[in-house]
């Protein structure tokens, strides 16, 4: 019997680091996320003041960077800074006990000290994000905060990792990001111990005009329109992003998405193009069968290009993986292409799947000769998996499950659990995109399948356990100045048709214990107007219902608008859904 090995990719912070059990762990005590193997909470506290001082060997660089990048979170709030000395009560300690894995670790915090011990410097770094969490939230705030206590509970925490591979990905090819927010998307990334960032690069055709509203139907770049909107990474700001990642103990792995997505790179190199290259980098208009996006197969200058990306971007990046993308690659050019087309018959090729698993197979061949192991979506199945590949699961479990079984290494990031680009709350109050991933998807992902024991299973969820710790982290994000989604908070609103053709509005919210309150005279809706009890029918005439979630006698979510004919709408949607499965 084959062995499967899922590596967990997840676009939550939510079970990154393992939870198989919790002793002793009143709901109240901590809130921290990811919630740890094993925590026992006591009824005294350490507090932390400028006679601190930090102990370990200081022989280890790692550990010496560890203490600069404690400092670096602690001093702007405190207004102190925690030297290293020879006998301090904070203390960072290696151990020979390979239970702990590379990066778990055991936290206890005394009154009068606090220990962390791991069998690596990745163990020490998590116990940080562990102890950070549990002081203040204030501690987030970059000014020095006046009158606060910095003390931590005592307790003794164990724990490790479920999953080695716990990651977010940026695209800065779509939406460009600058080198200072790259870093502080890292910064948070480690700070809820992920380990893995990808991103997107663009490395020809960096620039496009500048456009907002649907992302997939904006008017084309005009011909003489200003190309304002966009940027590239020098060299040297990659190492800067890399050594930076790596001082977070995070990976950061490339992903140059071809042959599909390559519209910039034939605007740049028009003669990688089967028939005619764009004459402009996309901003969000449509193209897929339109357009050319996809490198030629049939030329051999496409891969002597790729060659020379690939060897530029393995000399950059010192992770063992580059991502190749290889999804939603259209193969309606390769159709008509006569390059392509002798290409396949002179390799024997069936299909143009099979002609984009030659292609697949070629980058993985450059990619080994310089040292590296490829990753792709897992379109890359289709027409033949590269020997070596790991494939990125995207549409759905079953192409991760069918690679595993196939004994490819697996990273599991279903769209319905993983796309934080999607709807987390009602859409109507939100950016428009095409589907929906609540927190609670999120949260309810296991990347495990069911045709795995549920004795091999580590992961436990408890969604009313895991809310209160979430709105206790928004409170630490306020202090911080950093931007979070509150979808959580807004009602759901749920048309339908009874069988006898009416329509009727079913309203509930992620949590469960708010108060909603709605109109439909288009009055505003707060906790003097009705209070939702059972599903509405609309009134007569009506041509608006209005809603709002409260708690304890309180607003907490956003008002939402919809007309009656957008009810119809939905629920008209819902009825063909439910009649076509």
């Amino acid at each position: 019997m084959k062995k499967l090995l899922f590596i967990f990719f997840t676009a939550g912070l939510i079970q990154g680091f393992s939870s198989c059990s919790h002793k002793d762990t009143p709901d109240n005590a901590l809130a921290l996320i990811p919630q740890p193997q094993e925590m026992k909470v006591g009824t005294d506290h350490f507090k932390l003041t400028r006679r601190a001082a930090i102990t370990l060997d200081t022989s280890n660089p790692q550990l010496i960077g560890i203490a600069r990048y404690f400092n670096n979170k602690v001093a702007p709030a405190t207004g102190f800074e925690i030297p290293v000395e020879k006998h301090g009560n904070i203390e960072f300690k290696l151990t020979d006990n390979t239970a702990f894995g590379a990066e778990g670790y055991r936290l206890q915090v005394k009154h009068g000290d606090i220990i962390i011990t791991a069998h690596q410097p990745a163990g020490i770094f998590y116990g940080i994000q562990t102890l950070l969490q549990m002081l203040p939230p204030e501690i987030k705030n970059s000014q020095k905060q006046k009158g606060i206590n910095w003390t931590v509970p005592c307790t003794d925490i164990t724990d490790k990792p479920q999953f080695a591979w716990r990651g977010l990905m940026l695209d800065v090819s779509r939406h460009w990001f600058t080198k200072e927010e790259v870093k502080k998307y890292i910064d948070e990334l480690a700070e809820y111990k992920m380990n893995v960032s990808l991103p997107r690069l663009t490395e020809v055709g960096a620039w496009r005009a500048p456009r907002v509203g649907q992302w997939w139907q904006r008017a084309p770049q005009q011909p003489g329109e200003e190309t304002t909107y966009g940027g590239f990474y020098t060299q040297e700001d990659v190492k800067e992003v890399l050594a930076y990642a790596a001082e977070r103990y995070v990976r950061v792995i490339p992903e140059i998405d071809v042959p599909g997505h390559s519209l910039a790179a034939l605007v740049a190199y028009p003669d990688l193009a089967c028939m005619k290259a764009p004459s402009a980098v996309g901003v969000g208009n449509k193209f897929y069968g339109e357009d050319e996006n996809t490198l030629c197969v049939g030329k051999d200058a496409t891969f002597e290009f790729m060659d020379k990306v690939l060897t530029e971007v393995a000399a950059l990046f010192p992770d063992e993986y580059i991502h190749i993308g290889g999804d939603e690659c259209f193969k309606g050019f390769w159709h008509k292409c006569p390059r392509c087309q002798a290409r396949m018959k002179a390799e024997n090729l069936k299909n143009e799947n099979e002609l984009q698993s030659y292609f697949i197979h070629r980058m993985e061949s450059i990619l080994k000769e310089k040292g590296k192991k490829l990753i792709g979506w897992d379109e890359i199945i289709d027409g033949g998996l590269a020997p070596d590949a790991t494939v990125m699961s995207w549409r759905g479990m079953e192409g991760g499950i069918k690679s595993a079984k196939a004994g490819h290494h697996v990273i599991m990031t279903p769209t319905e659990h993983c796309y934080i680009d999607l709807w987390q709350g009602e859409p109507s109050v939100e950016p428009d995109t095409y589907s929906m991933c609540r927190l609670k998807d999120s949260y309810s992902f296991n990347p495990v399948p069911d045709s795995v024991p549920v004795e091999m299973i580590l992961g436990k969820t408890d969604w009313d356990r895991f809310w209160p710790r979430v709105e206790r982290h928004f409170v630490r994000a306020d202090q911080a100045q950093i931007n979070y989604a509150r979808s959580m908070y807004n009602a759901i609103v749920t048309p339908y048709y009874t069988e006898d053709g009416v329509l009727e509005i079913k309203l509930d919210s992620e949590l469960g214990n708010l108060d909603i309150y709605y109109t439909f005279d288009n009055t505003d809706p707060d906790n003097f107007t009705p209070k939702y009890e059972a599903p509405l029918r609309i009134p007569k005439n009506a041509t608006w219902l209005r809603i709002v979630t409260y708690r304890d006698n309180k607003p907490i979510g956003k008002v939402i608008t919809l007309t009656i004919k957008e009810l119809e709408k939905r629920a008209d949607n819902t009825r063909h859904v439910v009649g076509n499965l």
